[in-house]
């Protein structure tokens, strides 16, 4: 991805003389690697304004730089971010951004200290980046997507009463590794009986029972990209209210991938969803937002809300992933990840959405 790292660099630097710096100290692991491709655990990029940019990170790195991004300049010194304030002070900046949201008071003392040089908030430049994937990208999401769909058909049949929580979140886990997902994307939720009224559930010793619904929200990470899906299934025959709210949840769902179109407010996408629930008296049952981005992290820009301004536009991968959770009984959620197109919204997590009965 060579050359793709190169114009994701100029485009920054295009946005960075924007803003009249000189240039901008990238400190995000993530946008570091975003931006060159290595992934570490100590890392910062230079990125001027005009001219090339520069990689610091220390010597556990530094063959694997020469390797991932060999056209860039590598400082080995452990102290990168300010090895490269002081590189830039040198060069003459005088105005050099950083990323406010990473960068803590502490080590903004530290690098102020250390160059005379003023230090200028820029925003989240390449979080505004990140938010539009290219095709490269889409594609190891999409077998992300692939792989967390065939874990999941590889787990139905362990999935009965008496299996634990655990045991099922460990199955679906060693199921993506087995099926080439570098590692989980997230702690994967399982959530059985009266649990599936808590979103982020914990899964633990509780035992699956029949008359239980299910919720399992998870994903495989492959390439550095995040997949995200939930399904709930039903352990025995569903009662009449569980197919009754689950059918609610699943029509909201269709309705917000269908509302995830170019130029779509986010506001309006989640409330394709909510007001589907809200209108069948479950309004306060829906405790958080539609859904939100996907890439690199599990949670990306934008976030679909009620409270959530922006727009949609073409090649934003997103997730759509309305829920009802009732207190003590038990609650549903179905999640895609998807992406936003110009000629209708492309699925990547395809598996069943229709009520399974275990």
């Amino acid at each position: 991805m060579g050359e793709t790292h190169i114009e994701r660099r100029r485009r920054l630097a295009a946005r960075v003389g924007e803003r009249d710096a000189g240039a901008l100290l990238v400190t995000r692991l993530v946008n570091v690697r975003y931006l060159t491709g290595l992934d570490s655990s100590n890392a910062a990029l230079l990125v001027p304004a005009d001219g090339p940019a520069v990689l610091a990170t220390d010597g556990r790195y530094a063959g694997m730089a020469a390797q991932v991004c060999p056209e860039l300049r590598v400082v080995v010194e452990r102290g990168a971010a300010a090895a490269l304030t002081a590189l830039a002070a040198g060069g003459g900046i005088t105005r050099l951004g950083f990323e406010a949201h990473d960068l803590t008071v502490e080590r903004h003392g530290e690098l102020t200290a250390r160059a005379e040089i003023e230090l200028a908030a820029l925003g989240r430049l390449v979080e505004e980046l990140r938010r539009v994937k290219d095709e490269e990208e889409i594609g190891l999401l999409r077998e992300a997507c692939a792989i967390t769909c065939r874990a999941f058909d590889a787990v139905l049949p362990e999935i009965r009463a008496g299996v634990t929580e655990r045991a099922v979140a460990i199955a679906l886990e060693r199921a993506m590794v087995d099926l080439g997902a570098e590692g989980p994307a997230f702690e994967s939720i399982v959530a059985s009986g009266p649990h599936g009224a808590i979103p982020h559930h914990h899964p633990g010793g509780r035992e699956l029972q029949r008359g239980d619904l299910l919720t399992l929200d998870f994903g495989a990470r492959y390439g550095g990209y995040h997949a995200d899906m939930t399904r709930t299934v039903a352990i025995g025959e569903p009662a009449a209210w569980q197919r009754e709210v689950y059918d609610l949840v699943r029509e909201a769902q269709a309705a917000a991938v269908e509302a995830a179109v170019p130029g779509a407010e986010t506001t309006a996408v989640d409330a394709a969803a909510r007001e589907i629930i809200k209108a069948a008296g479950h309004g306060e049952a829906f405790t958080h937002g539609l859904g939100h981005g996907v890439g690199l992290e599990i949670h990306e820009a934008p976030l679909l809300g009620y409270d959530r301004t922006g727009r949609l536009v073409d090649r934003v991968p997103i997730t759509a992933e309305p829920g009802v959770y009732l207190q003590g009984r038990g609650g549903v959620r179905v999640e895609d990840t998807l992406v936003v197109r110009d000629g209708g919204p492309e699925l990547l997590t395809t598996t069943t959405r229709d009520l399974l009965v275990l």
